[in-house]
């Protein structure tokens, strides 16, 4: 159990580590829509060609109308966890401190960053303050003009909404001004079920904007992302469908997981996190 205390997805590593397990495997690591959005709706992608500036700027446009807000305050990136890893290069201010637990990236994102409890970000009125919401491994969901405060207090923040396309109501897009300080983060293969696309976004103020452009150059994203993207983000009605099945499928697992004296913790459908006092037991079961 110990050797897979990392980031989801490694089902290599975890049919190595248990050679009799049952196959094929499920993974229940990554909190990825199961269900994904039908490649076979997006157009040909040409392969022999860079994708045009054009077309990128299309796939910002598109993007921008399903977060709720501008184009100009979208930048395409090759997941977001290339933005996250990149925030070093906008030199924002110190100190800078990420809420536990969270993601393991969100440890190593800012330079000497330290670690504090969800708890704690109403005092935090300077430097950086890097956060996810919905909150993963707990599914932890905080109000959205509960964190524009911190934004608007002092300090800057960076909001990880990953998961917030199957939460819509929890995103902090549709409420921040353009002077606001605060850069977000969204993805495009969790709810959408296409990790591999690597497909992310970052949203905030034009000084920032500009940074990331200009560090990312001229192609940041790849056709087969451009098309995909562009595609998935305005198919409206799939997009509906996908929220009401991703929640009445949560719930079916809760069900399950109740029969089995399980229950889980937050307010993410996309996964959840289970309280056991014989956590080791059930995983090695």
């Amino acid at each position: 159990m110990k050797a897979l205390r990392i980031h989801g997805g490694r089902i290599d590593l975890a049919a190595t580590s248990y050679p009799d397990a049952p196959r094929p495997w499920l993974d229940l690591s990554t909190g990825i829509n199961p269900c994904p959005w039908p490649i076979d709706r997006a157009p040909s992608v040409d392969l022999e060609r860079l994708p045009s500036p054009a077309a990128i700027r299309q796939l910002e446009e598109v993007a921008a109308r399903h977060f709720g807000t501008s184009a100009d305050r979208v930048v395409a990136l090759p997941g977001s966890e290339i933005g996250l890893r990149l925030l070093d290069v906008l030199d924002l201010p110190s100190p800078a401190r990420f809420v536990t637990p969270s993601y393991s990236t969100h440890s190593e994102a800012l330079r000497a960053a330290t670690p504090i409890g969800r708890d704690a970000v109403d005092t935090v009125h300077d430097g950086t303050l890097l956060l996810a919401n919905p909150n993963n491994p707990d599914g932890q969901l905080d109000d959205p003009k509960r964190l524009l405060q911190i934004a608007r207090g002092g300090a800057w923040l960076v909001l990880d909404e990953a998961f917030a396309d199957v939460a819509p109501e929890c995103s902090l897009i549709p409420h921040v001004a353009p002077e606001d300080c605060a850069i977000i983060f969204r993805s495009f293969g969790k709810f959408f079920g296409l990790a591999g696309v690597r497909l992310g976004f970052m949203i905030g103020p034009s000084g920032p904007m500009e940074t990331m452009r200009r560090r990312l150059g001229s192609w940041p994203v790849s056709a087969h992302a451009v098309a995909y993207g562009t595609a998935a983000y305005g198919d409206d009605a799939w997009i509906a469908d996908a929220r009401r099945s991703i929640v009445e499928r949560a719930a079916r697992l809760d069900t399950l997981l109740a029969h089995y004296g399980l229950h889980g913790r937050g307010g993410c459908p996309l996964f959840r996190l289970i309280d056991s006092d014989d956590a080791p037991t059930v995983f090695e079961g």
